[in-house]
């Protein structure tokens, strides 16, 4: 019984984060079509929190490789080396906890009000499931005046045992989601 209530919370919790929609933000007095080129910004990703058992050189090789991927199909090319881009791009990887708290019914009568209730008596469990959510945020700015032009993020639950296939997937659907978005229209 317990293992079908824990299937049942882990598919509404994957329902539920599945839902959630990409945010975006940006400047709408910036001409993007004048962007061409881009750049990192140091450090191009930071962690929240700056916690080891997150912060990866591997994780962050993916994340580049994904946002660069994602800016080359949007027509933005790397700026030339020592040169400045038009956009500095800088990530985010925040990792959080957060709780649900799940209610199951068991029991109850059957019956009506005719011929009268029967059944087992009715209970409820109740219980808090904490599971982890990571969110990548992408931030652009402006590279000659260094303000902050379009943001895009999207969140994701945390798998438990994930292999570097499943991860890279995972980052790069989540910065294909986000960069969906650029430029505005």
């Amino acid at each position: 019984m317990f293992r079908r209530l824990a299937l049942l919370v882990v598919a509404a919790l994957l329902s539920a984060c599945a839902a959630n929609q990409v945010n975006h933000d940006f400047d709408a007095s910036r001409d993007f079509a004048a962007y061409r080129s881009w750049s990192w910004k140091d450090p191009a990703l930071q962690y929240r929190p700056d916690d080891p058992r997150i912060k990866s050189d591997l994780t962050e090789q993916r994340i580049r490789q994904a946002v660069a991927d994602q800016l080359d199909q949007r027509g933005l090319r790397p700026a030339a080396s020592g040169a400045r881009g038009d956009l500095n791009v800088q990530t985010y990887l925040i990792v959080e906890d957060r709780q649900q708290q799940v209610t199951t019914n068991y029991g109850g009568g059957w019956g009506g009000p005719w011929n009268g209730y029967w059944g087992a008596p009715m209970y409820n469990e109740t219980r808090n499931i904490t599971y982890k959510v990571a969110t990548i945020q992408v931030d652009l700015l402006d590279g000659k005046d260094g303000k902050l032009v379009w943001r895009g993020s999207d969140e994701q639950m945390l798998s438990r045992t994930p292999n570097p296939a499943d991860r890279s997937n995972a980052i790069r659907e989540t910065v294909a989601r986000i960069l969906s978005n650029y430029p505005p229209r």
